[in-house]
């Protein structure tokens, strides 16, 4: 049984790490991309994928209070097939989800300061300085510095909405993206919108590792409860937030004729001009800085997330202890960070300037993998090691079911008519 010493605030952090790492380029781009083609059409689709996702996500938190591993160890228990299988769909999918991260980061900051440097040099730039801050900082920085974050954007996003709001054509709202029998949007950006929407199925890893890192800074160990209140918290914000983006969106690009720029340094400004329009034009330094902090704080985990998991991997899998010290120069996490790193600079310096390309093929990938993902989330959870009493109910089982049905058929649908 999991222990912990009851108090909600030892363990609040994770979960806004979670909301943290998802309020990128699913809510900045792709929420807002899709109240701006679609007005409010869209706002079923994200309602369902907040929905149908759920389960998946929350198993992360869930696993590390209840057996004190990750989900990484719990996928080592369903079979060594499992986690070499989550080693391959990580290792695939690990460079295009950090391109697309820091390529946009690399675009706002462009934009924010005037700069005329290549992308590689600020993308660059961009994981250096996150690498900086993990080797001095660690954790504890990392989990500071989100909240403060996302408490700015929050309040800038959720201004700039409530004044939209009443203004706001809710004649668009659908709860299928059809009209007239066919679709409103292409198949592929739905896909898209849903494949980050609130984010990808990996970060249920990220979060269990998350869960563990708090507990040892904070050298207690987080009871199941407050994991699941601390994830939930981050969880209904980032459905709040994916909302507020649309209705931006909706409300400022809908029918207007405009639509979004695939140029990242364009599709920049056009961001940062739906919160001015929407404000006044003296909140734009306020906004600069709420969507330069979140797109930094994204990479930031980003950056982390992914050396982290693959620390996890290589360590259980060579049967090493993960919390046994490596020196820097063996340890799985900088080698994958730096090696990263290295490669999205070199992707960067040959890339050319369409952000929603990239950003869609990124995202479609990820819808592609949830259902997998999903299911080693959903074997693990339910497993022996899973105390009786901590294991998901009928009701969370119920729907975690519906989402692999959905999420699969999609998923085949596209394939088949993709390349069939």
């Amino acid at each position: 049984m999991a222990r912990g010493d009851g108090s909600f605030w030892r363990s609040f952090g994770p979960g806004l790490l979670w909301a943290g790492a998802s309020i990128g380029i699913s809510h900045l781009v792709q929420s807002t991309r899709a109240g701006a083609d679609a007005g409010f059409g869209l706002a079923g689709v994200i309602l369902l994928a907040l929905v149908l996702k759920y389960p998946f996500f929350e198993f992360g938190p869930r696993y590390a209070a209840a057996t004190g591993n990750s989900l990484v160890e719990g996928y080592q228990r369903i079979g060594r097939w499992a986690i070499w299988l989550y080693l391959i769909l990580t290792v695939a999918t690990a460079l295009i989800v950090q391109v697309a991260v820091v390529l946009f980061t690399a675009f706002v900051l462009t934009h924010a300061f005037g700069l005329d440097w290549p992308l590689a040099l600020v993308g660059g730039l961009i994981c250096l300085l996150s690498a900086i801050l993990l080797w001095v900082g660690r954790f504890k920085l990392l989990d500071a510095s989100i909240k403060l974050v996302l408490v700015l954007l929050a309040i800038s996003t959720l201004i700039a909405a409530s004044v939209a709001l009443p203004v706001a054509d809710f004649s668009s709202v659908k709860l299928l993206p059809l009209e007239s029998g066919s679709m409103i949007v292409s198949l592929a950006f739905v896909l898209a919108l849903v494949g980050w929407m609130p984010t990808a199925i990996d970060l249920a890893v990220w979060s269990s590792l998350w869960t563990l890192a708090k507990d040892e800074s904070e050298g207690s160990r987080s009871s199941v409860a407050n994991a699941r209140l601390d994830f939930n918290i981050g969880y209904v914000g980032t459905g709040i937030l994916a909302f507020a983006f649309v209705t931006l969106g909706a409300t400022v690009m809908y029918g207007s004729g405009e639509n979004f720029s695939p140029q990242g340094t364009l599709f920049s400004a056009q961001l940062v001009e739906l919160y001015v329009q929407m404000l006044g034009d003296w909140t734009r330094p306020v906004v600069l800085v709420a969507v330069i902090t979140t797109m930094l704080s994204t990479s930031l985990t980003v950056i982390d997330g992914f050396p982290r998991a693959l620390d996890r991997t290589i360590r259980v899998l060579r049967n090493i202890d993960p919390g046994e010290s490596i020196k820097p120069s063996r340890s799985p996490y900088w080698l994958s960070l730096v090696t990263l790193a290295v490669l999205t600079i070199v992707v960067l310096s040959f890339f050319l300037t369409n952000l929603t390309a990239m950003i869609d093929f990124a995202t479609i990938v990820s819808f592609l993998t949830a259902p997998v993902l999903g299911y080693l989330n959903l074997k693990a959870v339910t497993s022996a090691d899973v105390p009786a009493e901590h294991r998901p109910g009928r009701t969370m089982l119920a729907l975690s079911y519906v989402g692999l049905i959905l999420l699969g058929g999609i998923a085949v649908i596209y394939l088949v008519t993709r390349f069939g």
